[in-house]
């Protein structure tokens, strides 16, 4: 039966981040204590007001199908969200879709734009299932690598190396995982021109919105001029809610484009779940104050493992301008991938980080450590590595 698989997955690899993970719940199982600074996972509980809210919503026997497009009253939240914190005016009622996770979110999205043998430029480093999701949509992901000496800075000069009469989107992530680069304006705007000059669309994936660092700003792509009609904005609740497990996330455009990826999600999931949409209501229109103290709490753990990592022989780490991942420059370590530095991390100091080649051109050289752990974690991870180093 092997050969009669669908072959759109015969070149599809595994997701490392969840490869890793597997490996790390493999080791603890047999008794190693292993330190996990590999996954995307908020380490607060979600906030109690919106747990209650989807409560109370399975107690009323809240539990049935919504309209694919999600309960109105979350539309209007995520509407009200919008036009608040990114002046952008959408209309509810045919300019948004709520989904069951930003990820399926950006996955219908794609599906929706992107023909057999298109291309979707994507910025790299960048998260890695973007180039599967392209290629499960039959499409060719073109990867426009970003160089480290430059502070992975996106500039239309390498854009425009990329762009083929293929072209039909591109990709931006900002804040940016794996780097925790938050766009410039001047980036920004070298995006904008570029896919209004080439009639392409834009995919901004904007789920680590919430969480930056020294006052910077997040400017949305759908915002710029032209943009508006050529931009599906796709965020959540996962990172900046601490609301990974409820897989809640959203879709806004143009009506034109959305009612195409409506298609997608009547025809895949049908709808997000309905308490858990109560719940995302209870996130978007009760108090905010929680956010703001994961992200004090995690720029003070920002602050802790880059001083490690600065400290370590051979390592070197930018400050992350959002998210919550730390990408150290090991290049000076004498490693000759940033796979055999993982690898070895894991081993000889038990350690799980994340290589820089599982993000695409451009990352290798670095590991991925994230810092939604704690404190303690932090500090006996960096720990760990020092002494595993030293002995090398």
């Amino acid at each position: 039966m092997k050969n009669r698989m669908a072959t759109r997955f015969s070149k599809l690899e595994r997701s490392a981040t969840v490869a890793l993970l597997d490996q790390v719940h493999a080791l603890r199982a047999q008794g190693v204590k292993v330190l996990d600074l590999n996954g995307g996972e908020p380490d607060f509980a979600t906030a109690d007001h919106i747990a209650a809210e989807a409560s109370a919503a399975l107690g009323e026997g809240f539990t049935h199908y919504t309209p694919s497009r999600g309960l109105l009253p979350l539309r209007e939240a995520v509407s009200e969200k919008l036009a608040k914190d990114n002046a952008l005016v959408t209309d509810p009622a045919t300019d948004v879709i709520i989904t069951p996770s930003a990820k399926h979110a950006l996955f219908i999205s794609l599906l929706a734009v992107l023909d057999p043998d298109d291309e979707l430029i994507i910025p790299t480093p960048s998260w890695v299932s973007y180039t599967s999701m392209a290629q499960l949509a039959g499409a060719r992901p073109v990867p426009a690598e970003l160089s480290a000496d430059d502070g992975f800075r996106i500039t239309r000069e390498l854009l425009e190396s990329r762009v083929s009469p293929r072209s039909k989107a591109v990709l931006v992530n900002t804040p940016n995982n794996p780097t925790g680069r938050v766009l410039s304006r001047e980036e920004a705007q070298d995006i904008a021109d570029f896919a209004v000059a080439h009639d392409l669309f834009i995919i901004a994936d904007e789920i680590y919105e919430k969480i930056r660092y020294d006052g910077g700003e997040h400017l949305t792509l759908a915002g710029f001029p032209g943009c508006a009609e050529r931009t599906l904005t796709v965020n959540g609740f996962s990172k900046g809610y601490a609301m990974t497990g409820w897989r809640l996330g959203y879709v806004a455009g143009s009506a034109e484009v959305i009612g195409q990826v409506l298609k997608a999600q009547e025809h895949t999931v049908g709808c997000a779940g309905s308490f858990v949409q109560r719940g995302g209501v209870a996130a978007l229109t009760g108090r905010q104050d929680f956010v703001q103290d994961m992200v004090e709490e995690y720029a003070a753990r920002r602050e802790l493992i880059v001083a490690g990592l600065d400290s370590l022989p051979g390592v070197s780490c930018p400050p992350p301008e959002g998210a919550f991942y730390a990408f150290a420059d090991i290049r000076r370590t004498g490693f000759a991938t940033s796979t055999g530095f993982a690898s070895w991390a894991l081993r000889e100091a038990g350690v799980a980080l994340t290589p820089g080649s599982a993000f695409g051109p451009g990352g290798e050289g670095h590991v991925r450590l994230s810092f939604a752990t704690s404190r303690e974690v932090i500090e006996e991870a960096v720990t760990r590595l020092s002494s595993a180093l030293t002995k090398r």
